[in-house]
């Protein structure tokens, strides 16, 4: 995977949204977060456009984010929020210019779109991170592993076991991010090849027999079956129906990959969870799994 330069002081990055409509007022704080880190956030008058739900039509949201692609002056492009509309823009996108000077694409949820088809098409390394409008929510150690992530320093985590988890050791490049648009885009362009990599997935306020769902079509789909490993991130705010689905959504997924041999660990600070730790989509990284803890540590690339 190719690494994007690091940031510098007085770096300009680029605050887009690829899905939900957003104001100025929602971006305030942020955008002194990001000052305050020595960079200049610059948008686009597009970026407060709205269309129903969206940040503007698919039109105004490709042409946004094209146009962060392709200035020179853009060292980063900072996703505000998710919500859903990425997959609408990214086969408008062209990443020529992209692909030639590679910059951070930083965000997570819905902008998996993102990461799963620059990191599986072009080979570039992008960061799944806490977003703009979540700043005021984020703890320190998240605003301060995206940071640190853009300026190009390594990052080491270290948390505590579950009790679901597989001991062992695994290393391989992480990918993956938000597991309902992981199966949204099985048998696109943009679906990963996760053979010998460390598998990432998190999710938000889904129904448990969906996450059984999603897990069987990844499966059957290949992508659990040659994995080097798994960290399993916030799985937040889940659904049951009146009659009870009989497991969370840990043993869930647990029952679906059990039969393999690699490392797993649960709860790992990552996704929609206010402790939303910065991860190096497309780094190689090292992933230790004991009774006691975990330890995910990326390599300088």
């Amino acid at each position: 995977m190719q690494k994007p330069p690091n940031l510098q002081k007085g770096d300009k990055v680029a605050i887009v949204s690829t899905a939900r409509k957003l104001s100025l007022v929602e971006l305030e704080y942020s955008l002194t977060i990001i000052k305050g880190w020595g960079l200049e956030p610059t948008f686009s008058d597009k970026l407060f456009a709205v269309d129903n739900q969206f940040a503007g039509t698919t039109a105004v949201r490709t042409a946004n984010f094209q146009e962060a692609l392709d200035n020179q002056e853009i060292k980063a492009i900072i996703c505000a929020k998710g919500g859903y509309g990425t997959v609408k823009i990214i086969d408008n996108l062209d990443f020529t210019k992209f692909i030639k000077q590679p910059k951070w694409i930083c965000g997570y949820s819905d902008v998996t779109v993102l990461h799963n088809h620059i990191n599986q098409n072009f080979g570039i390394e992008t960061l799944h991170s806490a977003m703009p409008l979540g700043f005021k929510d984020n703890t320190e150690a998240a605003l301060t592993s995206l940071k640190e992530s853009l300026f190009g320093v390594p990052q080491i985590y270290t948390c505590k076991a579950n009790e679901l988890n597989v001991v062992g050791e695994a290393d391989g490049e992480l990918v993956g991010g938000n597991l309902s648009i992981i199966y949204s885009l099985t048998g696109t362009k943009s679906q990963l090849n996760t053979k010998g990599k460390i598998l990432f997935i998190e999710d938000l306020d889904e129904y448990l027999y969906h996450i059984d769902r999603m897990m069987m079509n990844i499966d059957r789909a290949g992508m659990l079956s040659e994995l080097a490993g798994l960290v399993v991130g916030g799985m937040t705010d889940m659904n049951d129906n009146a009659v009870p689905y009989g497991k969370t959504a840990k043993e869930i997924i647990l029952e679906t990959v059990k039969k393999y041999k690699y490392p797993i660990c649960f709860d790992f600070p990552a996704g929609h969870v206010n402790d939303n730790r910065t991860l190096i989509m497309g780094r190689n990284a090292h992933l230790k799994v004991s009774k006691e803890e975990i330890q995910l540590n990326f390599s300088n690339g």
